[in-house]
C-alpha cells in the first residue's frame, strides 16, 4: 500500500498526499494553507490500494475533497484548490489609523489610514499573488443586529473626523487598482464575509479571510483560514487553538461569556478573558457549562453565570456570524484585474505615496540611449553636442561615499532626456577595456566644465563639484541641482534623493546602487564592477536629473522661490564645498586627554549610582535602569516608549525626576557624558583624515525643513556650546601655525527678526537703543523682582523671550521656570500686555498659515504646515507651534547663508588665504592668517551686519584665539 507523502517546499503547513490503484491515478489533496504551489509529478507507486479503502481513508481524514481518476498510468499531479482572499476593510482600516499617527499631505489631508492599508495589501500581492480577491466593507448603516438589540454597538466612538476623511478616497483607490470591493446593506462585514466564505468552501474554494478581529477566528476550519497582518500569521484550527486558547467550535462560548465593551455585547458580568476562555477549557463547550452550572467554582461565577442567562443568551447571538445571507457568489467577481494606472499615478500623487507608486504601478519605461565613451572621437563629438546646446547634466562615480576621500572613476554626462554617456576612467578590475586616460579626457573636458556659460544641471552637484576639484577641474556654471529645487518645494520631505523624485515626478523606478554594486560584504566599489552594470546606472542618473529639472525648475518659479534659489542655495553649493575641501583642524591628543577624564569620571557616577540605589546593574540598559527607578525605589513612571512599550528613561523623564531622587540625577550626568564621550571624545580623533589631517565634514541644505544647515559625519552642530564641557570639547578645535581662529556670533538674531516682522515698539526701541533685551523683559514682566535679583530674573526673561519665539505653552514654560502653570501662564500673558505689536503679529501669522497652507521667511522661503488643518488636536499644537517659529527661524536661517556667500566672494575677490571652516547655528568660524586678522574682522563684521536691511540692527559679536573655546 501507498503511504501519505509529503514534499517540501517554500510554503507552510502544506501536506498533500496521493495515492494510485490499478493503473488509475487518484487526484487527493490535504491542504491547511491556500498558496499557489507548482509540484513536479511524482512515479506511480508500486503497490495499489482498493477503492473502498481509499474512500476510508478520506472519510477518516475527514477531508471534504473532489477525487477525479484520471486515466494516466505513469504520473500523479497534484494540484491545490483556487484560493480567494477576503480582506475585511474596517478591522484593516482601523487597524492602520492607530498604528500610524498623523501622516498626511503636504496639504493637511490626513492619509495614516489610508497609508497603512494600502502597505498591507501590498504585503499580501507581494507574497500570495491572489488571482482572486475582495475587499468587504461596513456600509456605516444600522444593520439586523442593531433592529435585533438597539443598544447594539451604541457604546461604539463614532469614527474619528480624520478617519473618516479617507475612507471615500481609499474606496476610490481600491476601484483604480480594480479590486473588488463588497458592501451590502443591512449587513454588516462579519456576516457577508461569513457567508462568502460559506459559499466559497461549497464550491471547493479555499478562503482567506484578512482581519485582526477576534470574533472571525470562529470561522476557520480546513476550508477557511484566516491571515492576521499585524501578527503575520496564518490561523489554521490549530493555530487557532494555540493562538487564542481555545478551538474555533468554542471561539462563540468564550466570546458569549467574555462579552465586548466596545460593541455593547453584555456578556456576563465579572468574567473577562481568562475566566472566559478558562471555563470553556474545563466544560468543552457553554452548553456543557449550562448544563453543569452547579460545578462551577468559585461560587461568585456561578452566581453571575446563572443571574446573566437571558444576557448571556442575547451575547451569544450577536457574537454569532451569520454564515447564512441570501447573497450569489461567482468566484469570476473576485477575479484580480490590471488597475488603472493613470488614475492609481494620480491618486498616489495626490497622497503624495511616492514609496508605494513602484508597488502599484507599473509604468512603462521609456525607450534610452546609455552608451560608454571608450574612444575619444565618440568624446569629441560629445563635446561640441555641449557647446551647442550651451547645459549638460552631469554625475560623477566614486569609489567612497566622502568626495574628500573619492577617487574619480568615471563621469557620466546628458544633454537630451533619455540620452546619456559613461565616460569610464578608472576602472581597474581584471579585463577591463582600455579607458581614455583620465588626464586626457579632463583635458578635452575642462573648456566646457569651467566654461560658465555652458550652465550645469545634477543631483546633489556639490558632490561632483567636490570631486572634480580635487583632479583639477572647478566646475564653472552651476545652475540647476533637482536635489535642492525638491527641498524649496517640499521642505517637509526629509531626503530627496534620486530615486525619490524620480518615483515621484517621473514615475520611474531608479536602479539602485545596491542593484549595481552589491550588498554589505558583498559590495564592490565602482572601479571593481565591470562598465557594463555601471553604465546604465550612471547614464540613468544623469538622465534623470536633467529631466527632473525641466519639470521642477518650472515649479519652483510658479512659486515664487526663483530669487531664493539664485541668490542664496545656488551659490551656497560652492561655499560649502570649499568649506568641506578645507576642513577642520582637531588636537587630537587634547580629545585622548578628555576622553580620558570622561571616563574617570563615569567610573565615579557608575559608583554614586550603585551607592545610592543598592543594587550593581548595567546602567546603559534603559530596560534595567526603568526596573530600578520604578520598581526598586518605586519612582512615579512616565511616558512609555512607542517601540517596546516599556517605562521610558529618556533625558526628558531623568530631568524631571532628578529632583526627586540622586540615582535619576546621576543617571542623567551619567547618559550625558557617556553620549560625548562616544560621539565626539572617541568618535572625532577616528575621522582625522589621513592625508590632510583635518575633519571633513558634510553640510547639508535639504535636511531641516527651516532652512538650516545641518552637518553630518560628523554632527558638529550638537558639539556643546556652553559650561565647562562644552569649553574642553571646544579648546580640541584649533588652526594651522601661523593663524587664528575667528568666531563671529549672531547676537539675539531670532529676537531681532521678531522686532523687524512685528514692528512691535517696545521690542524694536531696545534694540534701536543698543539695550540688553533679555533684562528689559524681566524689567517689564517681573518689575521691583528684575532689580532685587537681577541675574535669576535675567536668566527667566531669556527663557520667556525664547518661549514665545518657540510658541511654548504655559505648561512647558513651568516646567522649564520651576513654576505653577498658572504663574507662568501670568508671564505669558505679561509680555504681551507688554509687546502687544508681537501678540497681533504671532496670531496673524498662524492665521495665514492656516489659510494658505505654508509660513513664508523674509526671502521667500515656504514651509508647509499641513497640521494646522489636521482634526487632532496634539497635531494643531504642534502645527502652531511651526507656524509661529518657522518665519523666523527661516529667515536666521537664510541670513546666515546670505552672509556666508557675502564674506566667501569677497574673500575669493581679495585673493585672501582665509578659510571659512565652521558654521553653527548663528556662528561662522575663520581660520585666519595672523597677518590677515584686521583685515578680515572689517570684512567679516560688515557683511553680516548689513546682509539685510532689517528695522533693527543685526549685531555680531567677534571673538579670536588660538582654539575655538578662546575664540568666544
Amino acid at each position: 500500500m501507498s503511504r501519505p507523502r509529503t514534499w517540501g517546499h517554500e510554503n507552510r503547513l502544506f501536506r498533500p498526499f496521493c495515492i494510485n490503484q490499478a493503473g488509475w491515478s487518484i487526484l487527493g489533496a490535504f491542504l491547511t494553507l491556500p498558496f499557489s504551489i507548482n509540484l513536479t509529478s511524482v512515479k506511480r507507486p508500486n503497490r495499489s490500494l482498493k477503492t473502498s479503502t481509499i474512500l476510508l481513508l478520506l472519510r477518516s481524514r475527514r477531508e471534504n475533497l473532489t477525487i477525479s481518476l484520471l486515466p494516466k498510468k505513469s504520473r500523479v499531479q497534484v494540484v491545490a484548490p483556487k484560493k480567494l482572499f477576503l480582506i475585511d476593510g474596517n478591522s484593516i482600516l482601523y487597524r492602520s489609523y492607530y498604528a500610524i499617527q498623523r501622516l498626511s499631505t503636504s496639504q493637511g489631508f490626513p492619509t495614516n489610514a489610508i497609508y497603512g492599508f494600502l502597505n498591507t495589501l501590498r504585503k499580501i500581492q507581494e507574497q500570495e499573488k491572489p488571482e482572486y480577491l475582495g475587499i468587504v466593507f461596513d456600509t456605516g448603516r444600522p444593520t439586523l443586529r442593531h433592529k435585533a438589540f438597539e443598544a447594539y454597538k451604541a457604546q461604539r466612538k463614532p469614527m474619528p473626523d480624520d478617519l473618516q476623511a479617507q475612507v471615500p478616497v481609499l474606496k476610490k483607490v481600491i476601484q483604480a487598482l480594480r479590486i473588488p470591493l463588497f458592501e451590502y446593506e443591512n449587513y454588516e462585514a462579519d456576516d457577508v464575509l461569513a457567508s462568502l466564505s460559506r459559499l466559497a468552501a461549497e464550491k471547493g474554494i479555499q478562503t482567506i479571510i484578512v482581519t485582526t478581529d477576534k470574533d472571525l477566528f470562529q470561522l476557520v476550519d480546513h476550508r477557511t483560514l484566516i491571515y492576521n497582518p499585524a501578527k503575520d500569521i496564518y490561523l489554521d484550527p490549530e493555530k487557532v487553538k494555540e493562538f487564542f486558547g481555545v478551538s474555533p467550535e468554542q471561539v462563540v462560548d468564550v466570546l458569549s461569556l467574555w462579552g465586548d465593551p466596545t460593541d455593547n455585547v453584555p456578556g456576563v458580568p465579572g468574567i473577562g478573558e481568562k475566566t472566559s476562555k478558562s471555563l470553556i477549557q474545563q466544560f468543552g463547550s457553554l452548553d456543557n457549562l449550562l448544563s453543569n452550572l452547579e460545578k462551577v467554582e468559585p461560587a461568585r461565577l456561578r452566581e453571575a453565570i446563572r443571574q446573566n442567562l437571558e444576557s448571556l443568551n442575547l451575547s451569544r447571538q450577536l457574537v454569532t456570524v451569520e454564515k447564512g445571507l441570501p447573497l450569489t457568489f461567482n468566484l469570476d467577481d473576485f477575479a484580480v484585474s490590471e488597475p488603472d494606472h493613470s488614475e492609481v499615478m494620480r491618486l498616489f500623487q495626490e497622497l503624495e505615496f511616492t514609496s508605494l507608486l513602484q508597488n502599484f504601478v507599473k509604468k512603462p519605461q521609456a525607450p534610452k540611449e546609455y552608451q560608454a565613451i571608450l574612444e575619444v572621437e565618440i568624446l569629441k563629438k560629445l563635446i561640441n553636442q555641449i557647446e551647442k546646446v550651451k547645459f549638460v547634466s552631469i554625475d560623477t562615480e566614486t569609489d567612497s561615499p566622502s568626495p574628500v576621500e573619492a577617487k574619480l572613476v568615471g563621469l557620466s554626462l546628458a544633454v537630451e532626456p533619455g540620452q546619456a554617456y559613461y565616460l569610464p576612467l578608472g576602472h581597474d578590475y581584471e579585463g577591463a577595456p582600455p579607458q581614455i586616460p583620465k588626464k586626457e579626457a579632463l583635458a578635452l573636458l575642462s573648456p566646457v566644465l569651467t566654461n560658465p556659460e555652458v550652465k550645469k544641471i545634477g543631483q546633489n552637484i556639490k558632490y561632483d563639484f567636490i570631486v572634480l576639484k580635487k583632479e583639477g577641474l572647478e566646475l564653472q556654471g552651476l545652475d540647476l541641482d533637482t536635489m535642492i529645487l525638491s527641498y524649496l518645494l517640499e521642505p517637509n520631505w526629509g531626503k530627496h534623493n534620486l530615486d525619490k523624485l524620480a518615483l515621484h515626478y517621473l514615475q520611474e523606478q531608479a536602479i539602485s546602487y545596491e542593484e549595481v554594486a552589491g550588498k554589505g560584504k558583498a559590495a564592490k566599489t565602482m572601479n571593481a564592477l565591470p562598465i557594463e552594470r555601471v553604465t546604465p546606472y550612471s547614464c540613468q542618473d544623469a538622465d534623470f536629473a536633467l529631466r527632473l529639472s525641466q519639470i521642477l525648475w518650472p515649479k519652483v518659479k510658479q512659486t515664487g522661490l526663483e530669487r531664493l534659489y539664485q541668490e542664496i542655495e545656488r551659490p551656497l553649493i560652492e561655499v560649502l564645498a570649499d568649506m568641506e575641501i578645507w576642513g577642520v583642524k582637531v588636537d587630537r591628543d587634547a580629545l585622548k586627554r578628555l576622553s580620558r577624564e570622561l571616563e574617570s569620571e563615569l567610573r565615579r557616577l557608575e559608583k554614586k549610582i550603585y551607592e545610592v540605589s543598592g543594587v550593581e546593574f548595567n546602567i546603559n540598559s534603559p530596560q534595567q535602569l526603568a526596573d530600578v527607578l520604578f520598581r526598586k525605589i518605586q519612582l512615579t513612571p512616565g511616558k512609555k516608549t512607542k517601540v517596546t512599550k516599556r517605562f521610558s528613561t529618556s533625558l526628558e523623564v531623568l530631568q524631571e525626576l532628578a529632583p526627586l531622587h540622586p540615582l535619576a540625577q546621576y543617571a542623567l550626568e551619567y547618559r550625558v557624558l557617556a553620549k560625548l564621550k562616544s560621539t565626539y571624545a572617541d568618535a572625532l580623533p577616528e575621522l582625522i583624515n589621513p592625508q590632510t589631517g583635518r575633519i571633513h565634514t558634510s553640510y547639508n541644505q535639504t535636511v531641516t525643513a527651516t532652512g538650516r544647515l545641518s552637518s553630518s559625519e560628523p554632527n558638529l552642530q550638537n558639539i556643546p556650546a556652553r559650561g565647562e564641557m562644552g569649553q574642553r570639547f571646544r579648546q580640541a578645535f584649533v588652526p594651522e601655525n601661523g593663524y587664528l581662529l575667528l568666531a563671529a556670533d549672531y547676537s539675539q538674531i531670532e529676537l531681532r527678526i521678531l522686532a523687524h516682522l512685528s514692528e512691535d515698539p517696545a521690542l524694536m526701541e531696545t534694540f534701536l537703543a543698543d539695550r540688553d533685551v533679555h533684562a528689559e523683559t524681566a524689567r517689564r514682566v517681573f518689575g521691583e523682582a528684575a532689580s532685587l535679583f537681577p541675574e535669576e530674573m535675567r536668566r527667566r526673561a531669556k527663557i520667556i523671550n525664547f518661549s514665545i519665539i518657540y510658541g511654548t505653552s504655559a505648561f512647558s514654560l513651568a516646567k522649564e521656570l520651576g513654576t505653577s502653570n498658572h504663574e507662568a501662564q501670568g508671564f505669558i500673558d505679561r509680555y504681551f500686555s507688554q509687546h502687544p505689536k508681537v501678540a497681533e503679529f504671532l496670531e496673524k501669522t498662524v492665521a495665514e498659515a492656516a489659510e494658505r497652507g505654508y509660513t513664508t521667511t523674509i526671502f521667500g522661503r515656504i514651509r508647509q504646515v499641513p497640521e494646522l488643518k489636521q482634526k487632532d488636536k496634539v497635531a494643531q499644537q504642534a502645527g502652531r507651534r511651526i507656524a509661529l517659529n518657522a518665519p523666523i527661524q527661516g529667515s536666521a536661517a537664510d541670513i546666515m547663508k546670505k552672509a556666508m556667500i557675502d564674506i566667501y566672494r569677497e574673500i575669493k575677490r581679495r585673493r585672501l588665504k582665509t578659510k571659512m571652516i565652521l558654521q553653527v547655528h548663528d556662528e561662522l568660524v575663520f581660520e585666519v592668517p595672523e597677518e590677515e586678522r584686521a583685515e578680515v574682522e572689517t570684512l567679516v563684521k560688515e557683511k553680516m551686519e548689513n546682509v539685510y536691511p532689517l528695522r533693527v540692527p543685526l549685531k555680531v559679536h567677534l571673538g579670536w584665539g588660538r582654539t575655538w573655546a578662546d575664540a568666544k
